[in-house]
């Protein structure tokens, strides 16, 4: 199984990244996709996520500036940030879980967004 995200960098804030995490080795449809972020010395929190049915939820902190959308055909999940704030600053990662807000069964390696 693999999840490798890809889209990171460093944007001004205000400006827009776009993630994306290319998922294989298992079958990407049963599996809720979501987003999840770590910044230095915290806690891992979740951003994002999209069921199977293509039910989306989100953190408080990003609503209304991040959209997670999923290509099932591709086996890939996408996360767009606008308006992005230094507060946004952490590695992103992608995660599969077997239902929405259950455990995580696979994640990525994540990749690095800076906003500055």
């Amino acid at each position: 199984v693999q999840l490798v995200e890809s889209g990171g960098g460093s944007v001004q804030a205000g400006g827009s990244l776009r993630l994306s995490c290319a998922a294989s080795g298992y079958t990407y449809s049963s599996y809720c996709m979501g987003w999840f972020r770590q910044a230095p010395g915290k806690e891992r929190e979740g951003v994002a996520a999209i069921d199977s049915d293509g039910s989306t939820s989100y953190a408080d902190s990003v609503k209304g500036r991040f959209t997670v959308s999923q290509d099932s055909a591709k086996n890939s999940l996408y996360l767009q940030m606008n308006s992005l704030k230094p507060e946004d600053t952490a590695v992103y990662y992608c995660a599969a879980a077997y239902y929405c807000g259950g455990q995580v069964r696979y994640w990525g390696q994540g990749t690095q967004v800076t906003v500055s």
